[in-house]
Order: C-alpha cells, then sequence, then structure tokens
C-alpha cells in the first residue's frame, strides 16, 4: 500500500510540474500553520487568488496545490498555477507561473505545535511577461499552533532568498486568530507584515479576513480577502483567495 500512495503522489507531482505556478502560502491566509497532512492522506485544492497594487493586478486563474502526508509529521507539498498579470496601460498576459515546491515538518506536537516548511519557488514562469520572478526563490518559515476550545491561533514567519538584478532578499511574519463557528464554519483573520523585496520597495503589513466551510466531511470551500493598512496603494490595495478543496 505504502508503494501504491508513494507512486500516486509521484504520477500527481509530475502532472503538476507539467503546468507551473505562482506562490501561495496557508490557504486561505498568507500565514500558515504546522500542522501536516495525516499520514497516508491527501489534500487537493482548485484555487484563484490575486492582489492589485499600483494599477497592477496580479495573481493565479486557475492554480492547483496537492498536499500529501508521506510520512507522520511530514508532509510533501506542490503547487501549479497559471498565472496572469495586468500591469499599468498594458493588456493582460496569462500562462504557466512559478513551481512551488516544499516539504513540512512538524517537530512538536504537544501544548504547541511547531514545523519548519522551506518551500523553493521553481521559476517556470516567464519573467518578461510578468508571470515568474526570473530566480529561484527559496522561504525559509517557522510555524507555531496553539488551540483552546473553538479558538485556533498559529503564526511565525521566515525569511525569503530572493536572487535576481535590483532583488532583495526579505522577511514574513504573520499571526492568525480563528474560531469554529458552527459544525461547518470557521472563521478568523490574519494580520502579517512582509519587508521590501526590490530595492527602493516598501515594506507592507496588512489584513485578510475569511475561513473555511465544509459542504461535506470531503469537499470544502475556502475563501478570504483583505487589503495593505501600510504602503497599501503600493504593496496590497486588495487581494483575495477562494478555493474548493478535496480530503482524502
Amino acid at each position: 500500500m505504502a508503494s501504491i500512495r508513494a507512486y500516486a503522489f509521484a504520477a500527481a507531482l509530475a502532472t503538476l510540474l507539467a503546468a507551473p505556478p505562482l506562490a501561495v502560502a496557508g490557504p486561505p491566509f498568507r500565514t500558515d500553520d504546522p500542522e501536516p497532512v495525516d499520514f497516508g492522506h491527501w489534500e487537493v485544492y482548485g484555487f484563484s487568488q490575486a492582489t492589485r497594487a499600483a494599477h497592477d493586478t496580479a495573481g493565479i486563474l486557475p492554480g492547483v496545490e496537492v498536499n500529501y502526508g508521506v510520512a507522520p509529521d511530514l508532509q510533501l507539498h506542490a503547487v501549479a498555477p497559471l498565472a496572469f498579470d495586468r500591469p499599468p496601460g498594458g493588456g493582460t498576459t496569462f500562462g504557466p507561473g512559478d513551481t512551488e515546491l516544499g516539504v513540512k515538518y512538524r517537530f512538536l506536537d504537544d501544548n504547541i505545535e511547531a514545523a519548519v516548511f522551506p518551500l523553493v519557488e521553481v521559476p517556470t514562469g516567464d519573467a518578461d511577461r510578468g508571470l515568474g520572478s526570473g530566480h529561484t526563490d527559496v522561504f525559509l518559515p517557522l510555524w507555531l499552533q496553539k488551540s483552546f476550545g473553538k479558538w485556533l491561533s498559529y503564526g511565525g514567519g521566515g525569511y525569503w532568498i530572493n536572487p535576481g538584478a535590483g532583488n532583495r532578499n526579505y522577511w514574513f511574519v504573520g499571526w492568525l486568530l480563528q474560531r469554529q463557528i458552527t459544525h461547518d464554519l470557521a472563521l478568523g483573520g490574519e494580520i502579517f507584515h512582509q519587508t521590501a523585496d526590490v530595492a527602493g520597495g516598501a515594506d507592507t503589513t496588512a489584513f485578510n479576513l475569511g475561513g473555511t466551510y465544509d459542504i461535506t466531511d470531503h469537499y470544502h470551500v475556502l475563501f478570504s480577502a483583505g487589503r495593505g493598512i501600510v504602503n497599501a496603494s503600493r504593496t496590497d490595495a486588495f487581494s483575495y483567495y477562494l478555493a474548493l478543496q478535496w480530503t482524502f
């Protein structure tokens, strides 16, 4: 059975790599959590997301994310989107974006959960058309989580290695608070801060509000929307995320 599951993941990953993406964080929020997919189980998302800033709108429509619990406390991760970009005064470009690959390892699962989740952004998108970075980017984060009753709180952050002319390495930190409203509905909000990722760029502080609705035990709708609080017009005038998740 383990070999069948490993083969299935390899086949799914090969399919993803044939149609590359842009970066995503912990759906439906930018802030991620330390909880991996259970051993032998899958999460598959079909999603769309976008951000408007300085009259430029860019995002993913559609994208696919696949997570697999390859071992206890260990998750494999891949994201493959079709990206779009609408710059000021120009038409919309559309095509494969940068491919995201990662491994989440939870090393603490007690009163407080903790995990590392390194990500690699493979430059499979066309940077000249605004559909990718043109360089291999790496994110090295630490995520923490604490639950109490119907409340869940998680967050953390890490360091982005962002090579390329005019680019800067940068930090991302965020925290989220979420409450289970009904058996099927959870709502929450996050606030996050990111330092400038290009020379002469601006730091940003922003928020998102959203949640998860369980249609059935295996199908779930995830949604969020928000905007910047600091330097919003330059970095995040409005953003959204919407996904249908299949768990099994």
